[in-house]
Order: C-alpha cells, then sequence, then structure tokens
C-alpha cells in the first residue's frame, strides 16, 4: 500500500501543481494587461512599470487561495481518469486497493490542501492583498477608501455610544480625517471630534490637529451652549483596532479569520447587523474544506469504463461540475444575506450538497456496478 500509496500521490500532486500554474500563469497575464491602464496615472505620476509589476505579483496568492480547490479537482480527476483508461487502476483494486481505502487515502490527500489553503488564505493572500493596495495607493497618491463616505464604525462604553467616520487609510497605516461623534444614553449629541489623521494603538486612538465641539443642553437655565476647542494632539481611549478599521474599509473576504470574528463580536456588541461578516466568516472557515469535496468529487471517476476517445469528456465534464459548485456557493452567499439565512447554513449548504451527490455515485458505481 505504500508503493500504491506513493504513486498515486506523486502523480496527483504533480497534476495539480501543473493545473495551479496554468491558472496562475492565466490570471498573472490578465491582470497585467488589466493594470497597464493604470501605469502612468494618479496624483504623483510615480505608479511606474515596475510597480504594476509588484502590484500583480502581490495578486497570485489571492487567486491561489481561490483556485487550490479547482485545481485539485482538475488534477486528480486527470490522474484517475488515465489510471481508469489504461486499466491500472483495475490492476490495483485487484492488488487490494478496495473502495474504502481509495477513499481514504484521497481524504488523506485532500486534508493536506486542507490545511494549504487554510494557510494561504487565512495568512499569505490577506497580506499580500493589503500590501498590494498599499502600493498602489502610495505610488498613485490615492488612499485606500471604501467611497466618498468612507467607513462607518460603532462603539458602546457604559451610557456613551460612539459613532466613527474614517475617510481612508494612509500607505503607513494612520488613518485620515477621522470624525468621531459622542451620543448620551438618550440619543443626543454631545460632542463631535474632527481631526486630520489619527494613529491607532493599543491604548487607543491619537488624534492629530483636532477641532472638538462639546455640545451642552442641560444648564440651569435651559440654554444650550457649544464649546469649541482646538488641540495639536488628543488621546481617545477606544476599542477600535486598526484591523476593524481595515475590514469597514476593505472588502471582508481579504481580512483574516480572526479579524472578522473580532469585528463581528464588535458589531454584534454594539447592537449593528453583521450578517455579511457572519456569512463571510463561515465562508472562510468552509472553503478549505471544499478541498476535501473535490477529491471525493473526482473519486468515481477512477470507476468508469473509458473509451480511448471518451476520456476528454468525462474531464470536462468533471470540471463542468466543480464549476457549477463554485458558483453555486457564490450565489448561496448572496441569496443568504438578502433573506437572512443562518450564516452556517448558507456556507457549508453548498459543501453538503455536492459531498452527498459524489458519495451517491461513489456507492452506485461501486456498490451497484
Amino acid at each position: 500500500m505504500t508503493t500504491i500509496r506513493r504513486l498515486i500521490y506523486r502523480d496527483v500532486l504533480r497534476s495539480i501543481a501543473f493545473v495551479a500554474l496554468g491558472f496562475l500563469c492565466l490570471f498573472f497575464f490578465f491582470d497585467f494587461v488589466d493594470e497597464l491602464d493604470a501605469v502612468g496615472k494618479g496624483l504623483t505620476d510615480a505608479y511606474r512599470m515596475p510597480q504594476a509589476l509588484m502590484y500583480v505579483v502581490l495578486q497570485i496568492p489571492s487567486h491561489l487561495y481561490e483556485l487550490l480547490p479547482i485545481a485539485v479537482l482538475i488534477g486528480t480527476i486527470f490522474v484517475l481518469s488515465n489510471l481508469a483508461r489504461s486499466s491500472e487502476f483495475t490492476i490495483l483494486r485487484t492488488s487490494g486497493l478496495g473502495p474504502w481505502r481509495a477513499l481514504r487515502m484521497l481524504l488523506v490527500l485532500g486534508s493536506a490542501f486542507v490545511v494549504l489553503t487554510a494557510a494561504v488564505g487565512d495568512y499569505l493572500a490577506p497580506w499580500a492583498s493589503r500590501t498590494a493596495q498599499l502600493l498602489k495607493s502610495q505610488h498613485q497618491g490615492y488612499l485606500l477608501s471604501a467611497g466618498l463616505t468612507g467607513g462607518w464604525l460603532r462603539e458602546t462604553r457604559e451610557d456613551r455610544t460612539f459613532s466613527v467616520n474614517v475617510l481612508s487609510i494612509e500607505p503607513d497605516g494612520s488613518v485620515k480625517q477621522p470624525r468621531i461623534f459622542e451620543f448620551d444614553e438618550r440619543g443626543f449629541l454631545v460632542s463631535q471630534t474632527n481631526a486630520a489623521s489619527a494613529g491607532i494603538g493599543p491604548e487607543g486612538w491619537l488624534l492629530k490637529d483636532v477641532r472638538r465641539q462639546e455640545f451642552q443642553t442641560r444648564n440651569a437655565d435651559g440654554s444650550a451652549r457649544v464649546t469649541i476647542t482646538t488641540q495639536p494632539y488628543y488621546a481617545w481611549p477606544s476599542t477600535l483596532t486598526g484591523d476593524m478599521v481595515s475590514v469597514a474599509l476593505l472588502r471582508p473576504e481579504r481580512m483574516k479569520t480572526l479579524d472578522l470574528f473580532d469585528y463581528i463580536r464588535h458589531l454584534e456588541a454594539n447592537g449593528q447587523d453583521a450578517q455579511r461578516y457572519e456569512i463571510e466568516f463561515w465562508r472562510k472557515v468552509f472553503y478549505p474544506l471544499s478541498c476535501l469535496v473535490m477529491v471525493v468529487l473526482a473519486l468515481p471517476f477512477a470507476y468508469l469504463h473509458f473509451r480511448q476517445s471518451g476520456i476528454a469528456g468525462y474531464v470536462f465534464g468533471g470540471v463542468m461540475i466543480g464549476i457549477s459548485f463554485f458558483l453555486l456557493n457564490n450565489v448561496f452567499g448572496y441569496i443568504g444575506n438578502l433573506r437572512n439565512w443562518l450564516p452556517w447554513i448558507t456556507a457549508a449548504a453548498p459543501g453538503i450538497i455536492y459531498s452527498m451527490l459524489s458519495l451517491g455515485a461513489f456507492g452506485w458505481l461501486v456498490l451497484r456496478r
């Protein structure tokens, strides 16, 4: 069994690496051609060909994270189909490779790709994507933002509620033009703090060039008064971290799983809707497990009887099944967000459906035929 395992693992790994490399080269070419339009444009005219090339290179980990499951499917189908066409898999079956042993062998291989996909998606891809965005914004002179209004966050402390608006993130990690609105327990505006920029530390925010307005409506004579003060620096204690600000300004699929989890807890603690982020969190949890779904989808192809001219059609059919899985995964995410489905069910449903179908096909081919 060690020899059989080594034979199958070597061929499958080689095939998966070849498929992944081909897809990455294709995406690299498309991204580079698309990025040529941005060369020489911007406020500083410093975004040239080397920066564009580096930006495209930094997009590779994100593409690898997205492509690993489909590469696992195509590579495994190709190897198993070739083994079935040349009758090598039949010889392996007569040598003691039973159906459940073959399934267990491929699940072990799929588990390795689960770990690899999780590592790339949780560490390498978020860092590379964030670095790429900062590199582009730094050389073009633009700032990372979520549109003209920026991003909004909320924090509740005792009887005070703070609504924080951040226009953008600068290349050095500081935030641009933060605005902090403070409300009392009745929902009345207590103060408004504007700053040119702010640095985020473990103890809170350090605001620079601050203009603070305090609204007093409980005077003895019943009058209202507004006190305006300016300060070069102002320390604002807060639990809002730089990662939370990044989540508010960047797309959630580019964030780490733990960062999304912390941000969801922050939204729930402040009474905000976290449906979109919860779905993305569970998708990041279940997405690496799709590698297991892919190897289970590929295994029935080893038990088919191919003609010499029929293997291409079977492989193409398997690839289309894999593509339909990813389309269904995205569709479920959008529908679940619109219909307020349970986030973990929304994220897990495509994998469960295709796992049951592939196991059913595997059982029918092995036990009935």
